[in-house]
């Protein structure tokens, strides 16, 4: 069978585990990593792979797999579909998923390309389950109860705030879908705690939920990537009322992401052109092998 060429375009957590995954998945090759500084000080586990500036300096990519923060990923798409090649990503704002799917969706039917987006664990695969729930009770309430954990979007949004040397954001649920953020920064020498503070809470990440800030000496001696999901549904199902429905999840954030992400990818293989969320897939299409051998193992 031809193997899936995969290119990974960019190199921070989500990318490196992207790379493990990969590996480990028998029906993909890394085509090659995309990164700002191109082979510049690569890293010693890249040194099997082509490492670039442009993915054009890459060969025969199927897809290409946006392992970059939230808000560049539709920069990053919209510069690769026109070459042919699909694109995943892990966007994760959820208000702006519909309106980004809608853009996407123009360039790929012009490009014949596929695109999937929004394909982390949340959004993505909690999107999934919680889409199995509601169907399972169409009358209910459903709520999301993250962590306690690192966020990977949370914390990419406060590093990129002025004055601001590395950061963590913890989420701890509060029950009923409420959360509380945790921020924890390195401050530059010149930076104020306050002014920080304020960017934080004032940029739509955070915007919504209780956020408390701290300064401290080093982010790393407080870092965990352990992240988890408590999702609830109390509903109806016909006319029978009272049915409860869970799903626990405690993961390593970056590495489930970066399985996702090559799941998707595969599916992005069997699409017809158009831009797809999770729950718009077939589950079956996120697995290797033949949908006969399949479907005799899970049914």
């Amino acid at each position: 069978m031809k193997k899936i060429r995969a290119a990974v375009v960019g190199y921070g957590n989500i990318g490196k585990f992207t790379i493990e995954a990969l590996e480990a998945s028998a029906d993909f090759e890394i085509a090659g990593v995309v990164r700002r500084n191109g082979a510049e000080n690569k890293p010693a586990e890249l040194a099997a792979y082509d490492v670039v500036k442009d993915i054009k300096e890459l060969k025969d990519v199927d897809v290409a797999i946006l392992a970059t923060p939230t808000r560049s990923c539709e920069e990053f798409a919209k510069q690769i579909l026109p070459l042919g090649i699909n694109t995943v990503d892990s966007f994760d704002i959820h208000t702006n998923i519909r309106g980004y799917r809608e853009r996407l969706m123009e360039i790929n039917k012009q490009t014949g390309t596929v695109s999937v987006i929004a394909a982390g664990w949340d959004p993505g695969s909690d999107s999934i389950v919680r889409t199995l729930m509601e169907s399972l009770a169409p009358k209910g309430l459903s709520y999301t109860n993250f962590g306690p954990g690192m966020s990977m979007g949370h914390s990419v949004c406060v590093r990129s705030k002025e004055g601001v040397k590395n950061a963590l954001s913890m989420t701890i649920p509060l029950g009923e879908g409420i959360h509380r953020r945790m921020v924890y920064v390195e401050l530059e020498d010149d930076a104020k705690l306050e002014d920080v503070t304020a960017a934080i809470k004032a940029d739509p990440y955070f915007a919504h939920d209780e956020t408390h800030v701290f300064a401290v000496e080093s982010v790393d001696a407080v870092k965990d990537m352990g992240h988890g999901v408590h999702l609830v549904r109390k509903g109806v199902s016909g006319k029978t009322q009272n049915q409860r429905l869970e799903f626990n999840m405690s993961i390593n954030n970056p590495a489930l992401t970066a399985q996702v992400l090559v799941n998707v990818a595969r599916a992005s293989m069997r699409q017809q052109p158009g831009c797809y969320t999770m729950i718009e897939l077939p589950v079956i299409d996120m697995l290797p092998g033949e949908r006969a051998d399949l479907v005799e193992k899970l049914v």
